[in-house]
């Protein structure tokens, strides 16, 4: 099935639209707030500090709204947390003089970014036919590289005709005209997490406070895509010096990063065409091994029109694996903690992703291959952890195929409320 049909599916554009939009924001916010710091006097050191503040706060912030989706549904928790994550960009955007308001703007505007990424993902399987749904995840994964060419462009358009602290005021409007898209679509107000237990034995959720972190499957996958993170950022930072070093290369750090991103999105475009037979867990490593082996051109650190070509080999492999790993984390996630647990993957790759760029830019100044020798170890290491967890990987997803199973069975009996979510509409099964 294309993505013509899944996309002309009800509800689907919206969905997508929306979700891109309000996610804009994460994009563009570490280049507004670098610029809008920059143009008030602040020092490199408090540039460094508010945009770690805003990092920091996103990885905590993500899961524990995911969990909340998953106990209150999306609507509230997607409309609450855009209104306070408004809020942090208004006062990063009035206040960029202050260096404890800006820090403290940046890291509101991070704690509650709204968790759109974890709430499409988790509403995919109730809005696309599941013959589609590897090709949805597919243009999932395409739609994100969108969001990083896009947001640092957009800013520098904004601040070229206007301001730097014009574009924090776009980003919180962006944040919450995407969330009231997404949260006032039927899917999502008629989105539940499971209500059944194992045993069906109540209508609630007893997932204990490890949530999906209690599938040792998925926590190997989380670890491993923190490698992916890792590589990623150390490539940003290896792309930022070498075109520095080559300042006749059109478009300078820009230009590797949207070849990059352009490899991504054919990537993610290309795997989704394709009728996959191989298990989950088994494409989702050979997909980590093959963008093991798509980074390993940058270690040559070749002359500029052999970079741009190496630059857009490595982007080449990142998004069909992100594509494989949603659908990996929606069969490893315990029922009722879906969303909480795509919130993860959000966290780990962000948390490697900063790794990567501390290591890499601590080793850059030395040596553009030890650079890239960073980057390129992050996702070696993360293929070898998911090669040598792969029937960890294929175990927990049989294994919670069959709790969600039994769950649904035992459960058939108890009560209206535990056959169909709100609005009469069938009970998401995670």
């Amino acid at each position: 099935m294309g993505y013509l049909t899944v996309l002309r599916s009800p509800q689907v554009a919206r969905l997508l639209l929306g979700t891109l939009t309000g996610r804009l924001p994460a994009g563009m916010t570490v280049v507004a707030v670098a610029l809008a710091l920059h143009a008030a006097g602040a020092p490199y050191s408090q540039i460094g500090l508010t945009t770690a503040a805003y990092a920091i706060a996103a990885a905590i912030g993500g899961p524990v709204l995911g969990r909340a989706v998953d106990r209150v549904g999306q609507p509230r928790v997607l409309l609450a947390s855009a209104a306070v994550a408004a809020c942090g960009y208004a006062v990063l955007a009035m206040a960029p003089r202050d260096p404890a308001a800006a820090m403290a703007g940046a890291a509101l505007a991070g704690l509650a970014m709204p968790p759109l990424e974890p709430c499409l993902r988790s509403l995919w399987p109730d809005i696309v036919a599941p013959d589609a749904l590897e090709t949805a995840y597919a243009l999932d994964s395409a739609s994100q590289q969108v969001l990083y060419v896009a947001g640092p462009l957009l800013v520098a358009g904004v601040a070229a005709v206007g301001s730097p602290a014009a574009a924090l005021w776009l980003a919180a409007g962006l944040g919450l005209l995407g969330t009231l898209a997404v949260a006032t679509s039927g899917p999502a107000r008629a989105w539940r997490a499971p209500a059944l237990t194992g045993d069906g034995a109540s209508g609630k959720v007893r997932s204990g406070w490890l949530g999906p972190l209690r599938s040792p499957g998925l926590v190997l996958l989380l670890l491993a895509f923190a490698g992916t993170g890792w590589s990623v950022g150390a490539q940003n930072i290896l792309f930022v010096a070498y075109a520095q070093a080559h300042p006749g290369i059109p478009g300078g750090a820009g230009a590797l990063l949207a070849l990059a991103a352009l490899a991504g999105l054919l990537g993610a475009l290309g795997y989704g065409a394709i009728r996959w037979s191989a298990p989950t867990a088994t494409r989702t490593w050979a997909l980590a091994g093959a963008m093991a082996l798509c980074y390993l051109p940058l270690l040559l650190v070749p002359g500029p029109g052999a970079m741009g070509v190496a630059a857009f080999v490595s982007g080449l492999g990142l998004a069909p694996l992100l594509a494989a790993a949603f659908v990996l984390i929606a069969e490893l996630a315990p029922a009722g903690t879906t969303t909480e647990a795509f919130a993860w993957l959000v966290t780990l790759f962000a948390t490697g992703n900063a790794l990567g760029s501390a290591v890499s830019g601590a080793v850059v100044s030395d040596s553009l291959r030890g650079a890239a020798g960073v980057a390129v170890g992050g996702i070696t290491a993360g293929a070898l952890l998911l090669l040598a967890a792969r029937r960890v990987l294929a175990a927990s997803a049989e294994a919670e195929a069959e709790a969600k199973s039994a769950g649904v069975g035992a459960g058939a009996g108890v009560g209206a409320e535990a056959e169909v979510g709100a609005a009469g509409a069938p009970a998401h099964a995670g």
